[in-house]
């Protein structure tokens, strides 16, 4: 039996060159005349071919109409002297029309609008996953126009806020733990013709669920499930399962978010604990101290992992997004330090500059302060954007852009929250006849920062009596002030950033130290808004050696969105709306 391998290679040639034969008996087919029969080998390709070598016999019909109708078409276009641009633009109105028409006729097709919202979540998902700023939503609200809401039965220092929504978790200086649920935010109402002003919405108050309180006589006992000195920091798991908590008694408590019972009281650290940050959609959590390390724990099984070491001087706040890592504040060593946990490195970020830059704003006469330099002695607020930039507060009144590609800021607004209130002379001295000369004006520190995960959203606080707003630029290089929450922009020009609305003797929108910020979104994407809750104290959440005159609690800020409507009426009543405050 013969095969492959056993005929001889002439043969096997022979064979191949029969195989190629095929193709050009084809094209032989394919050059025939018109007329010719077709084969019965290839119908399909003959029938094909025909057509397109066909001299054109069965086109002769259609060339008739059109040329038919083609002296129709220009004695019209002719007679309205029709260009053709304005002939594009009438077959573009013909094209809308008819689609208009099939979309009245048969409707939308839901599961296509479907598709394309599942298209666009996901690459959403992808551009979380890869930890980039993808969102832009800074300009799409209208901070200017929030209202206000305060939370009642507050008496000690706020020194940290937590949400969950709808949930709103408060810690103070005197022990206590409280938690709270936040109202739906107020509609924008259409305004009353007979009215002048529309009236202002007022927002409901937030309720108060559970409280637990500790005590100082409990130090002593070292089963105790409550702290036993001032709380410091809380944090809540975006699971919605845990809360944790750290103070200065050096005790991490984890409670149960729904109860408020406590789970499992940890004593590893050897100092008080200032600050604490969830792994985004993860139980992992992440605790800093005084005793200058960062501890990681898994709440899952409610244990503790593993402690970062780095840090010069004591940790005094710590953030983190999704990836397994954390960036930290370490104060007076003057570094933010990016800790990569899986592959135990760490990035060091050094500051120390000075707010050499001039901040625009009113000037008066003789008056050199906005020329000095401050320079930075203590990072203490940190807050990440995406998993390769954050921000930084220092106690300069420095705002500091970082990337992970430089070692040093990209961006420093200096004196973001001004300087501080002059001292009279009776305050600045003793005697009975003090001297005319004070010491000088001191830079606002940065009490307390905070970010929306993935957007160009950042938001500061200090005692300033002011919540303001900052836009990452596009390009990622620079940040920009975006105004005050819950209060207009004067005509002619922006707000004074330098003496602040106290100085200006106006109203102010946050009476008070805001020692922690808190910011989450209303419905899916933003939609319908944007909550931002501060804690408020009449002094520092770290110690007594800033004090201003205020009231203790926390404020809620329910911020709209800007309506986006195609109609100009519609849009200038809604503007109109909104500079009316409702």
């Amino acid at each position: 039996m013969s095969s492959f391998f056993t005929t001889s290679t002439s043969q096997r040639k022979r064979k191949r060159e029969e195989t190629n034969a095929a193709p050009s008996t084809k094209r032989k087919n394919m050059s025939s005349k018109v007329g010719a029969k077709r084969t019965m080998d290839v119908p399909a390709r003959g029938r094909r071919d025909d057509s397109i070598s066909s001299d054109g016999s069965e086109d002769e019909p259609r060339r008739k109409i059109i040329s038919d109708e083609e002296p129709t078409a220009s004695s019209e276009s002719e007679d309205e002297d029709e260009t053709g641009a304005e002939r594009r633009l009438r077959l573009a109105e013909q094209y809308l029309q008819t689609l208009k028409t099939e979309v009245d006729e048969t409707g939308f097709d839901a599961g296509e609008i479907d598709r394309d919202l599942i298209a666009e979540r996901l690459q959403e998902d992808v551009a979380e996953t890869k930890g980039r700023l993808y969102r832009r939503i800074t300009s799409t609200l209208s901070f200017s126009t929030a209202v206000q809401t305060s939370f009642r039965s507050l008496s000690s220092s706020v020194t940290s806020i937590a949400i969950c929504p709808p949930y709103v978790y408060t810690v103070s200086k005197d022990l206590q733990l409280t938690k709270w649920e936040l109202p739906s935010p107020p509609r924008l109402r259409l305004p009353n013709p007979t009215r002048k002003r529309p009236p202002k919405p007022v927002g409901r108050r937030p309720i108060k669920l559970i409280a637990k309180k500790g005590s100082k006589r409990e130090s002593k006992d070292p089963n105790g499930q409550h702290h036993t000195a001032p709380i410091l920091s809380i944090a809540a798991s975006s699971t919605g399962k845990f809360i944790a908590t750290g103070g200065a008694d050096k005790r991490l408590i984890i409670w149960s978010a729904d109860t408020l019972t406590p789970l499992r009281v940890f004593t590893q650290h050897r100092d008080a604990i200032t600050s604490l940050a969830f792994r985004r959609g993860t139980n992992q959590l992440y605790s800093a101290s005084r005793d200058r390390t960062i501890k990681c724990w898994s709440l899952d099984e409610l244990a503790y992992v593993e402690t970062l070491f780095g840090h010069q001087d004591q940790v005094v706040d710590v953030a983190s997004l999704g990836m397994e890592r954390c960036v930290s504040a370490g104060a007076r060593d003057r570094t933010a330090r990016l800790w990569k946990v899986v592959e135990e490195t760490q990035l060091v970020f050094r500051g120390g500059g000075s707010s050499e830059k001039r901040r625009p704003g009113r000037r008066k006469e003789g008056d050199n302060d906005l020329k000095k330099s401050y320079s930075e002695g203590s990072i203490d607020r940190v807050a990440m954007i995406d998993e390769e930039m954050f921000v930084t507060g220092s106690d300069n009144g420095s705002l500091s852009l970082w990337s992970l590609h430089k070692k040093k800021p990209i961006f420093t607004i200096p004196l973001a929250h001004g300087l501080d209130l002059a001292m009279k002379p009776e305050e600045a001295s003793a005697e009975a006849t003090p001297d005319a000369k004070v010491p000088e004006r001191q830079p606002r520190w940065i009490t307390a920062l905070a970010t929306v995960p993935y957007s160009d959203l950042v938001v500061s606080g200090s005692w300033d009596g002011e919540v303001r707003v900052w836009k990452v630029s596009g390009d990622k290089r620079r940040l920009e002030g975006s105004g005050v929450v819950g209060r207009i922009e004067k005509e002619g020009g922006s707000l004074d950033v330098v003496d602040g609305a106290q100085e200006d003797g106006e109203d102010v929108s946050v009476m008070g130290l805001i020692n922690d910020i808190s910011v989450f979104e209303r419905g899916d994407n933003e939609k319908d808004g944007l909550s931002i809750v501060a804690a408020i104290g009449t002094e520092h959440r770290l110690g007594r050696w800033q004090k201003v005159k205020g009231r203790n609690g926390a404020v809620v800020f329910e911020v709209q969105k800007i309506p986006r409507t195609e109609d100009p009426g519609e849009g200038d009543v809604q503007e109109e709306m909104l500079k009316n405050g409702t």
